[in-house]
This record gives C-alpha cells, structure tokens and sequence, in this order.
C-alpha cells in the first residue's frame, strides 16, 4: 500500500490575489514540477527527496498534499463508492459501474473492468494510502527542531487533517485497516489491518491534532482551517457511536456523542446557511460567489487555469445527466452538459419531498431545457422550451403516457413542447419501480454539478470546486446526535432550521431557476465555438403540481415527532418502523436526502446507521435482489492482498481470508 512514492500536482488559486502555487511531485528521485508561475527559474536537473529537508521543498509539500482532496471528484469513484447501490440513485443508460450498484456476484474484491471508466476495487484504498503517506511525509519533514518557519502549525495541522480524514473515509468503507504513521522510502510488505476501533481512533486522533494546530481563519478560499477539521471530527466521533460499531462502541457513545454536538455547535456558531438553497448551486463561473459562501466550510480546488489540469479536474458534471441531444428541436451543448447517464435518479428521492412547499428538489433537479437546434420550418426558435419533465403524484390523470409528444402546450409561448416526460401517467398510476419505467436514459437530473464553464462539449474536464463540507450538513450532524440521545425536540430544531430555508416564500416566484449552466455565456471559454445554449432559467413546478398561481405556500416546520409529513411516514410505514428512535432516525436520513442529495455521503450514511440494505431494498429496484448485510463494508482489495506478505513469503489462501471482510 505504500511501497512507493506517487507523483501528484496540483496547484491552489488564491481567488483574491490571483497567486498560483506550485505543483508537487512526490515520485522518489523524480523530477519536481512547477505551476509556471511559481518558480522564477526552469528546473533542468532532478530532485531527490533531500529538496524537502528545506523550507522551500517543506512548502511545496505542504502544498501538494491538498491535492489528495481532488481525487473525491476527479474520477468516477466519486459516485460509485458512495451513491450506488443506495435508495437515492440506481443505474441509468450506461453501466459502466453498475457491479457497484447492483451487489452482484462480480462485486468482489478483483472487479472485471467494463470498460476504461469501471471503478476498480482498489481505486479508493490506494487512493487514501497515497494521501497518508504524502501526509506522514511532511510530518516527518517539520518535526525536528531544525524546521522553525512560521507555518509551522498550519503545515502540521493540514497534514493530521489529511491523514485522519482519508482514515475516517477507510474505515468508513471497509472497517478496519492497514496503519501506516510514517512514511517509506523504501518497499515494505508487511501490513494487517488494524481493527476497526482502531482505525478510528487513530482518525479522531489526528483530526483532534488538526483541530489543536490549524488556525480559526485561513487567508484563502480552500485552505483547510479548524472549523472543517471541527466538522470531521464531530463526524467521526458521530461514526464510531453509530450501529455499525455497536459491537464495540458502548464505552464511548455516550463521551462520543457529547463530544460531536460541542463541535457542530462550535461550527454552526462560526458559519451562516446560504440565503437561498439554489446560492449553492447557481454556478455562474470559476471562482465566483457560489464558491465563496460562508455556508462551504472545506471544498477541493479546481480551475480553468490550463496550468493546473494535469493535477485533475472535476468530473461530476458528467455524471448524474440524461440524455437529451437527441430529443425533437435539441442538441447537446455546453449548457446542458455531456450526458454519461450514470445514475438514474429514483422514485424515492421523487416522492421525498413535499413538492408544493419545500423548494430543493426544484432546485437540485433539471426539469426543463431550452429548445437549442430548431429544424427549419418547425415554428420553433432557441429559447422556446424544449424538453419537460413533470413529476407529478399518483391519482394525476391529465397525462395519457411517459413520453408525450407536442401534446403538452407551453403557457408561455402557446406552442407545443417538443417533449414531456411524466413521472406519473394515469396508465402507470401508482407504479414506481423504475424511474419514467421505460428508459433508463430518461429521468430528472441532479444539477448540482453542471459546468457550462468547460471550453468545448466533449470537454470532460470541469472547472467547480467540489465541496466536501458544508453547514448544511453540521446542522444535519448536530440532529442526529440529539435524537441518539433522545433529544427529539431539540432535534428538531436542528432540521427545521434547514426546513425554514428550504421553505417557499411568501411572495417567492417558484418557477425560478438556476444550475451551472449559467456559466455558459459571453465570457466562457467555449462561448465563441457556436452560443448553443439550452440552459433555461424555468422548471415545471407548476405543471407537476397543477395548483393555481395564487396559491399561498405553507411553512415546513416539523411540530410533532409523532405526525411526521407525509412523505417521511410514507417511508416508516413501508420500512415498518414504529419506535420513535427508528421514526426519528428515519426522518432524518430522510431529511439527509432532502438537503444533500448526491453530495456522496449516502452509502456511508446508510452503511453507519444499519439502513443500507432495507432501504436499498425498499427503494433500488436493481440492488434489492442481491444486497445483503455483509455489503454495509467493501471487500479488501486483492491488489492488496497480493502483494503484502508474512515472514518474508506471499501470503496463503487462509491467511488472505483472514484479512479480508466477510462475505468476499
């Protein structure tokens, strides 16, 4: 897992100065790379680790290491670790994943790739390992009292922050693991996995040392600071009182518990919630206002500086689309995205929200695109709605099919909408086992990651920053920790603050809307190949729930445990729930999908709470055959397996068994 050093870049933009950092590379002996604008001077002779016995060397590895955190949205793992196989998305038009969805025989700890784009087992291990290893590196390297230079903290800080955090994410997925303290520069072979009680501790330790060392305030936007290792570090103490350790657990869960809501209060106290939930999502270029909320308490770095692309760029735009350049009047553009349709989004996360009253699923999904190719001679002009999908409820019988063509007529322009898709047809009523039931390519996008800001449309190369913690979900982590201590009340005060934001407003025109689609304009890189543009700043709100216009909205606050809205006891009745923990926890994984939707959290979420198989199987038509308990930890890569030894010789088939998690 860490026989060598592994290359990596990266560079971090400073959105007020404008200053460019260097790239690292980490490959022993290998050459050190540069962001151009760093170094005055071009390297023509190789470095060897000795460069970072110096200060400078110390700061471009203090640097570096951040790259790490791109990795989480840099490759399809992002989505197949921890959205797959769970109750919010199953498989859409391309299965180059589904082994990760489906928990079928060939999900084992060796994966037959598909195709180049398959996630393979080890990709997260080896992954966290590089991290750790870059992070134990630098802590070798500002220890000695030969390092005085005034980062010193923050360098030390930021590497503990690193090490636990790609820790908690191991243990998270897998239990427990290998734990490597120092960094090798030489192979080593000889590994076992630590235990799972162990591992987390070693998380906690480390963010507890990041949360003593890093500063209250960070000069830049990404740099890590206390609040984010605050808000991982009450997310671990949350893990380790979780179900999933309640083997082991009891002697801390309480000490635990106490200990994660000090620190989600001590964040919450620090941070505002975005005004309006759709601030986070309306994208209108790189390093703009959506990425400077005081709402993101830690997101990874990305650019349209061509300089730093080769330490990655983010992917996720690509992911969670479907198909819509071959639909009537429509082509596929930088506004609308590169469909890899690689997750389809279900009827659960359809019917979880209160569709009149809470406005995130109008503003975390795609429900209308502007026709962007009209034929000659068909009436319609760019800009005319070209493509909507309904989501309407059970018992609406306005609508004769799933795809409807020219017979649904926009209020607007009093033409014919070139097509609708409807979630509920009067002929399917009440059927709700695979998303529009007919085509895995058609269904209600996320949009929280649509990047109309790329240079052309086969550009898979984003330029958002990819966030990894935000307030939304600290004051998710205070909740729960309140309803593990049968705090219900006081948990609700938690939720209902994320509620009363998510509420419609009085006078609020519910129509609105935005995605990242708005960074395509007049200074977007690919603006000048062509303005093609189906980005429409509209939804279907009021199709999919025919109610009048004047229709007032009501407020969403949750008064009573015990008459839950509709929706969440919809999901406890089907679950079977009735004590008022398991109705609380209910209500707030339900709230989980309501605020953070394809964020990847969900299958740790499920996994730590003991829910993933009776939700995946309630609510994933694709996974419920297969899913079983022994899924709630991914198999230990045989990569890993292969190559590790004991007393000098390659381990036996019972000794590899041994290492690896039940049920692979």
């Amino acid at each position: 897992i860490t026989t060598r050093l592994v290359g990596s870049e990266m560079c971090i933009r400073d959105r007020y100065k404008n200053i460019t950092f260097g790239l690292l590379a980490l490959t022993l002996g290998g050459v050190m790379a540069s962001c151009s604008d760093f170094l005055d001077e071009k390297l023509t002779t190789q470095q060897t680790t000795d460069f970072f016995d110096t200060p400078e060397g110390i700061d471009q590895l203090a640097v570096g290491i951040y790259n790490n955190l791109r990795f989480h949205f840099f490759k399809e793992n992002a989505y197949t670790t921890t959205n797959y196989g769970t109750d919010e998305f199953t498989v859409g038009g391309d299965g180059s994943n589904k082994v990760w969805n489906n928990y079928d025989g060939s999900f084992q700890s060796q994966i037959v790739a598909a195709n180049s784009n398959t996630t393979m087992a080890e990709s997260l291990w080896d992954a966290m390992y590089i991290g750790i290893n870059n992070a134990n590196l630098l802590l070798s390297k500002i220890t000695p009292d030969s390092y005085t230079g005034t980062n010193k903290k923050t360098y030390m800080g930021e590497a503990y922050f690193l090490r636990g955090f790609n820790y908690l994410k191991l243990v998270s997925q897998y239990g427990g693991v290998p734990l490597k303290l120092e960094s090798s520069f030489v192979p080593v072979r000889e590994f076992t996995r630590a235990t799972a009680e162990a591992t987390v501790e070693q998380a906690i330790g480390d963010l507890k040392n990041a949360y003593d060392l890093l500063p209250a305030t960070v000069s830049m936007v990404g740099k890590i600071s206390r609040d984010a290792a605050a808000h991982f570090l009450a997310k671990a103490y949350l893990f380790r009182a979780s179900e999933i350790n309640d083997g082991w657990n009891s002697t801390t869960k309480e000490s635990d518990l106490k200990e994660a809501l000090k620190l989600a209060k001590e964040v919450i106290s620090r941070h505002q919630l975005a005004p309006n939930f759709s601030d986070l999502w309306h994208y209108t270029e790189p390093d703009g206002a959506s990425e400077k909320l005081d709402e993101i308490i830690l997101s990874a770095q990305f650019s349209s500086d061509k300089s730093s692309r080769s330490a990655g760029t983010n992917r996720c735009h690509l992911f969670f689309l479907s198909v819509y350049n071959n639909l009537p009047q429509m082509k596929r553009d930088l506004a609308g995205g590169r469909e890899y349709q690689r997750l389809r989004t279900t009827y659960y996360m359809y019917n979880i929200y209160d569709m009149i009253n809470d406005s995130r699923f109008w503003k975390s999904f795609k429900t209308k695109y502007a026709v962007n190719n009209p034929k000659a001679g068909s009436g319609y002009e760019v800009g005319d709605l070209g493509v909507m999908y309904v989501v309407n409820r059970p018992g609406d019988t306005r609508f004769d099919g799933v795809q409807l063509s020219g017979k649904v007529i926009d209020e607007k322009t009093g033409k014919a909408i070139p097509t609708t898709f409807v979630t509920y047809p009067k002929d399917r009523n009440g059927k709700d086992d695979v998303a529009l039931y007919d085509d895995v390519s058609r269904f209600v996008a996320l949009n929280k990651y649509i990047d109309g800001s790329r240079e052309t449309v086969s550009d898979m190369g984003g330029n958002r920053d990819g966030i990894l913690a935000r307030l939304g979900e600290t004051y998710l982590i205070a909740a729960e920790v309140l309803i593990r201590q049968g705090e219900y009340g006081d948990a609700l005060h938690y939720i209902n603050e994320l509620r009363k934001r998510a509420a419609y407003k009085n006078g609020e025109d519910r129509s609105v809307y935005c995605d990242g689609g708005a960074s395509y304009n007049e200074n977007a890189l690919g603006w000048q190949i062509d303005g093609i543009n189906s980005y429409y700043t509209g939804n279907s709100y009021y199709e999919s729930n025919d109610i009048d216009k004047t229709t007032l909205p009501t407020d969403l606050e949750i008064t009573d445990i015990h008459s839950l809205p509709v929706e969440d006891e919809a999901v406890i009745s089907k679950l079977k729930y009735s004590s008022d923990y398991d109705r609380m926890m209910c209500l707030l994984l339900n709230e989980r999908s309501r605020e953070l939707c394809g964020e990847f959290y969900r299958w740790e979420d499920l996994s730590r709470t003991k829910t993933l198989v009776a939700r995946t199987k309630a609510f994933n038509s694709d996974a419920a055959p297969n899913i079983d308990e022994h899924h709630c930890l991914r198999p230990i890569p045989q990569t890993y397996l292969d190559a590790i030894q004991k007393d000098g010789h390659a381990l036996t088939s019972e000794e590899k068994k041994q290492q690896q998690n039940p049920g692979y």
